[in-house]
């Protein structure tokens, strides 16, 4: 395994993160193609096996059940100085008012419930999970900075969001010499690729650590598109980021597979291959609902593209409708 630092922290991470919304409670949820805890607990343990110490979690995923699998399953198999836990806030968890969203109030509550169910007294990394356009930001960011004042989190980062969003968080945190976002969580892989544009740039000048999510696009760069899998067939969120452009993608996902067969690798090295050699990519998160998933994503590691293949692989791409960094 290779590790880095997170951007300009002195934080180690393993270059392969471990996402952990594939695990929790199907039913709670409304999502039939996740993992209980008695078939996601192999997959953490053979992650932590191949030397992943990263894992990203969110208290939605599965309405907390993610959250205490993941907790119970990184007690039982490791120390907790030896793993970096990731969980997010934003999204609802409770009906009625106070129960979504990055208020000082939902924050604060939210960081509690997510220690309870993880097991742990701190988490390392907490992340707002979407720009709340009803809170200030000045609210946000004051309520993580306490939160990491007291011990709760060792740093912050952000997810999903434009780029104008972020930088004024980061001049907010600045201003008022508040806990400054060291990490951007956010949607880039070879068939989506918007976040180059302004979102990429911005995190290399203000040295922000980048854990793309989807790198291989809920699975579409890792197989050919006329192949269905459960999750294709019941996951709205996937179609929504990628089944209108199925078609201008479908050349990328051929070189994909071009370039894996004369590589005599898989197509998911290939796809994850190219993510991990973009600037200041820290760790791709990666979900895996086989096992050979993680095989997979470890040894993409190994696999170095050169300019000609990258050049090939990224010459059919053109502008994509923004997806991710949306209002609820």
């Amino acid at each position: 395994m290779e590790f880095v630092k997170l951007g300009r922290t002195g934080l180690d991470v393993s270059r392969i993160c471990l996402g952990c919304m594939s695990f929790g409670d199907a039913k709670s949820w409304n999502h039939p193609w996740v993992l209980d805890e008695e078939q996601s607990r192999p997959f953490i343990k053979k992650a932590l096996d191949l030397g992943i110490n990263f894992f990203d979690t969110a208290n939605v995923y599965g309405i907390g059940s993610s959250e205490e699998i993941v907790g119970r399953a990184l007690k039982d198999y490791a120390r907790r100085d030896e793993v970096v836990i990731a969980t997010k806030v934003f999204f609802r968890m409770q009906e009625g008012p106070n129960g979504a969203g990055l208020s000082r109030k939902a924050i604060m509550s939210e960081i509690d419930n997510s220690l309870k169910r993880l097991g742990t007294d701190y988490v390392d990394l907490y992340q707002i999970h979407r720009w709340d356009y009803n809170t200030p930001i000045e609210e946000t960011m004051e309520a993580l900075h306490d939160v990491v004042k007291s011990g709760k989190a060792r740093y912050i980062g952000a997810s999903a969001m434009f780029a104008w969003q972020f930088q004024k968080a980061l001049h907010v945190a600045e201003r008022h010499g508040w806990t400054r976002f060291t990490a951007m969580q956010n949607h880039l892989n070879l068939i989506y690729r918007e976040e180059e544009r302004e979102m990429m740039p911005l995190c290399k000048e203000e040295g922000i650590g980048v854990i793309p999510y989807s790198p291989l696009a809920s699975g579409r760069l890792a197989r050919d598109l006329s192949v269905s899998t459960h999750r294709s067939e019941t996951d709205p969120a996937q179609k929504m980021k990628y089944d209108a452009t199925a078609d201008v993608d479908r050349p990328i996902v051929d070189r994909v597979a071009a370039i894996a067969e004369q590589r005599g690798v898989s197509r998911a090295e290939v796809a994850l291959a190219w993510l991990l050699q973009k600037d200041n990519v820290s760790s791709p998160i990666i979900g895996a609902t086989k096992l050979s998933h993680l095989d997979e994503a470890v040894s993409s590691l190994s696999v170095k593209l050169t300019q000609d293949e990258i050049a090939e692989l990224e010459a059919p791409y053109v502008p994509h409708p923004v997806v991710g960094a949306l209002k609820e």
